[in-house]
Formats: C-alpha cells, structure tokens, sequence
C-alpha cells in the first residue's frame, strides 16, 4: 500500500507491543502513519515505540494504560496528544483471553475480561471523537474473534466481549457517521501470536490447522494487513462491517 493511499495522522494501537496489536503499528507505520503504542505494561510500550520510531522512521509515543479502568483513558490519551498532535484512526487490539468454564467464573474474572475487551472502546471513542472528526479519513478498528461466531465452552466471558463488540462496532458506526468517523471490526481466525503459541505447544500437532481451509495458521502481519485496510482510503465507504481474516475457518465443515 502507498502512502498516497493511506491518511498522514497517526493511529492509536492497544495492546500493541506484541501479537497483532505490534504488527498493526508496525504496519502502519510501515505506510508512514505515526503511532501511540499503548499497553499495560509501560516499559515495554515505551521500547516498542522507540524500535518503531528508529526502523520506519514516523514519530510515536509508548503510553503504558491499565484499560481496565476507565478513568486511565484521559490521561493516556492526554499524554497521546501532547506526543502526536493529529491522530486519525484507533484500533483496540487489546484483550484478555480467560480460560476459565463457566461453573468456576468469578465476577472479577468476567469483569477483568469485558472491561479490557469490550467495554474500553466505547470510552476510547468517547475520548478521541472530536479529535477523530476533524481528520478527513478517520477510522476506528476493533479486533474482534471467530469465537465470537463459533462459541468457546471454555471462554464464556472472552466470547461474550467479541461478540458484543461486534454489535457494538455497529451501533458506533450508525453514531459516528454523523461525523465522518468510519468503524469497522476485524475477526481473526487462529493466529500464531505469543499468547496462542502455548497452546500450540500443548495440543497435538495439527490441532488448529485441521479445521481450517488453508490449512494453516494465519500470522499476525496478515490481520495487520486487513486492519491497515480498513484505516486507509481504499475503505472510504466501508463501515459497520466485519472483516473476517480466518483462512476459512468458521465456512468450513472440517473436523478436528
């Protein structure tokens, strides 16, 4: 993708210093789009950004924020504007995956989970909205799941929160179009990504691939790819959508 293609202002990332959340800054700073690496851990937000800074060349901040907590957003975002005065585009890849069945789920477990994944955007949009409205091009991604469609027995609270967002991405969308601010979601499939690599390594080989169309696996840069999409202005009148990035995998009929 060419810069002529993709909007100048930067791009707030959560969850951003590994997984999709790192190659998504990565990418679109790649297209020369400034980024703010926001995660819960300060130290390593701070390291990523200036690795990001040094290989591609585009300002960025690392804000360390516990999105647990709304009243963390301002003062992140605060320090996100002092650092990158023209942002135009959000995308939440934070999240929590709690593997715990429902029969031992704790309020503060399913708490823990919806707040980082579900509940943070609306307040992050709130936060950004105006600044967002006055970029040509804004756009906001929220990183959804195919367990959202699929159910997870073992992940009530981790499938609830992707598939309220997609509900939600959509309620936003009729909302903010009124200022010009498209939102999408994407879904990933099973990606290889530090948090999956564990359970990888625990199942039997070939467990993840077998359902799967492809055949394989998705890497990170390539749901960082439909993501730096959906921000540009090729996805000028694309809004309130879901773009899947599975490999095939909630079509299929494979078995495990």
């Amino acid at each position: 993708m060419s810069k002529a293609e993709t909007p100048g202002s930067g791009v707030v990332v959560t969850g951003a210093v590994s997984g999709i959340g790192l190659a998504t800054a990565e990418a679109l700073a790649e297209s020369g789009r400034p980024v703010a690496v926001w995660d819960i851990d300060a130290e390593r937000s701070t390291a990523v950004a200036a690795d990001i800074a040094s290989r591609f060349g585009v300002p960025t901040v690392g804000v360390g924020v516990d999105l647990s907590k709304m009243a963390n957003i301002a003062p992140a975002w605060a320090q996100t504007r002092a650092a990158l005065p023209v942002v135009g585009g959000l995308v939440h890849a934070a999240g929590i995956s709690l593997a715990v069945p429902v029969e031992e789920l704790t309020e503060a477990q399913w708490d823990a989970v919806l707040n980082v994944n579900l509940k943070a955007l609306p307040f992050m949009v709130q936060q950004l909205r105006s600044t967002l409205a006055a970029q040509p091009g804004a756009a906001v991604v929220a990183i959804a799941s195919i367990n959202a469609s699929l159910g997870n027995q073992m992940n009530p609270a981790y499938t609830a929160s992707k598939g309220g967002m997609l509900s939600l991405v959509r309620s936003l969308a009729d909302d903010l179009a009124r200022d010009g601010i498209r939102i999408n979601s994407v879904t990933p499939g099973y990606i290889l990504t530090p948090m999956m690599q564990p359970v990888v390594d625990y199942l039997e080989p070939g467990y993840f691939e077998r359902p799967v169309m492809l055949g394989r696996m998705g890497a990170p840069r390539e749901v960082a790819a439909a993501v730096r999409f959906l921000l540009s202005d090729e996805a000028s009148y694309i809004t309130a959508a879901e773009l899947v990035v599975d490999g095939g995998t909630i079509a299929s009929q494979r078995t495990r």
